[in-house]
């Protein structure tokens, strides 16, 4: 009797692990990456930190409007009751001996605008030497930084897709010529010709509201050989396997086959890549901006707003004018980059977490 039952344990443990094992295999690969990528603590706080900056960034205009919030991202906060400015005037005159002296006169006069404000309920974040508001043009900022960075990293890797491909596919002399372009511009460095471009741009006197669109073409130009050259080198090695043999065989049209069953097997390492290049991407809007070459007053970037600590005297008097600009790029940087080390380490098929 213990021999069967016995048995019967060892068939019911049987039946359970083929279960659980069925149920395993079952799950789909998204699935399976989800599991992955949300069992990472750093992935799931750089979810919750770019929730958080988008959520600032284009919901919070809105609300703190919709509460009374009177400021936006240009408005000036004219207060003319507020006196603020004194002015030290030197004058030379003479005594009845007809000596020379200085007679010094202490004017105070009247500011049209509320500079410099300090932390208060009206300016949670104070004002700059403008009379703007630092709190709603931090929102403003990330509006532009964020799109910025998802715009040229959608038009970077569209541009290296297909770029990649055609090189990866066809090879000889299109593989030839499309190389020999991305060869050339690795060889450029990014930074210095970004701010060469940025100077024409500005010698262009085009319209402020338009040079957003001129800098991410710009970006876009010299920044998609690094996908193009990564796509072309994935395609090489997959054009080769017994399914895309198959589909020649088949007559599938060669479009098809490239957007259709090459590309598909290559989109992992290309969301990796385009995770981690928001971060850069930021960081040169930044970088522009801080130098004067990237969004120009009045609108707001958050490299712009860093920009006034270049005065000694804002950057140790008046902190709350770059502080929180750089706590926010360096808060948006670090979480595209824990959500890309998260979608790297989730994507790989020879995880077993």
């Amino acid at each position: 009797m213990e021999e069967i039952n016995n048995k019967n344990q060892e068939d019911v443990l049987t039946e359970e692990s083929f279960e659980e094992e069925i149920h395993y295999k079952e799950m789909s690969p998204a699935r399976m990456v989800a599991r992955r990528f949300f069992r990472s603590r750093l992935s799931l706080i750089g979810v919750i930190l770019l929730v958080a900056l988008f959520a600032f960034s284009f919901i919070g205009p809105p609300v703190m409007h919709m509460f009374g919030y009177q400021w936006s991202e240009t408005e000036t906060d004219h207060t003319p009751t507020v006196k603020r400015a004194t002015t030290e005037l030197s004058v030379k005159t003479k005594d009845k001996d007809g000596n020379e002296y200085n007679v010094i006169q202490f004017i105070e006069e009247e500011v049209g605008i509320n500079s410099y404000a300090p932390i208060s309920p009206s300016h949670p974040l104070g004002t700059d030497e403008k009379g703007m508001d630092i709190f709603i043009r931090l929102m403003y900022g990330g509006r532009v930084s964020l799109t910025l960075g998802f715009v040229v990293v959608i038009l970077e890797t569209i541009i290296g897709i297909i770029m990649g491909g055609i090189a990866g596919y066809f090879g000889g002399k299109a593989d030839q010529i499309i190389m020999r372009i991305v060869d050339m511009l690795n060889c450029i460095p990014t930074l210095p010709i970004l701010l060469i471009a940025s100077v024409v741009i500005d010698s262009w006197q085009i319209d402020s509201s338009v040079r957003i669109y001129y800098l991410m073409m710009i970006m876009t130009v010299f920044g998609w050989s690094g996908i193009a050259r990564m796509v072309r080198g994935q395609i090489l090695y997959l054009r080769e396997q017994e399914y895309i043999v198959a589909c020649e065989v088949m007559g599938v049209p060669t479009w098809r086959r490239i957007f259709k069953h090459l590309v598909p097997n290559i989109m992992p390492q290309l969301i990796v890549s385009m995770t981690l290049g928001l971060g850069s991407i930021i960081l040169y809007e930044s970088t522009l901006s801080y130098l004067g070459l990237g969004i120009p007053l009045p609108y707001a970037a958050w490299g712009t707003m860093i920009s006034a600590s270049t005065n000694p005297i804002t950057m140790e008097y008046y902190p709350n004018l770059w502080i929180p600009a750089g706590i926010l790029i360096v808060v948006a940087v670090l979480a595209f980059n824990f959500v890309g080390d998260g979608l790297r380490d989730a994507m790989d098929p020879k995880s077993k977490r």
